[in-house]
């Protein structure tokens, strides 16, 4: 289990260093919000998945049960938001 956990935390970990590279590789501010929401939304899963396969306690597993709960709500809000305020910034300009 121990492995497995490390695993996850590992990949997680690297899910967020691709996310780093689309922020400086990708060339606008939408692609870049993009790259770094998908990424960070499973990595962040990835992650606490892992840490609850490390942790064997139940309230550990409510606890990030409720966080993973949480960014699956919150991230994808918060990202349409601000694409918007970039979008009507990109309209303003023109």
């Amino acid at each position: 289990m121990s492995t497995l956990g490390w695993l996850l935390m590992v990949t997680g970990a690297a899910l967020l260093a691709v996310a780093a590279l689309g922020l400086l590789r990708l060339p606008d501010a939408l692609s870049r919000q993009h790259a770094a929401t998908k990424a960070a939304t499973l990595a962040l899963g990835f992650m606490l998945a892992g840490l609850a396969v490390l942790q064997p306690s139940a309230a550990w597993w409510i606890r990030i049960g409720a966080l993973v709960v949480l960014l699956a709500l919150t991230v994808p809000v918060a990202s349409h938001a601000l694409a918007r305020a970039a979008a009507a910034a990109d309209q303003a300009d023109a």
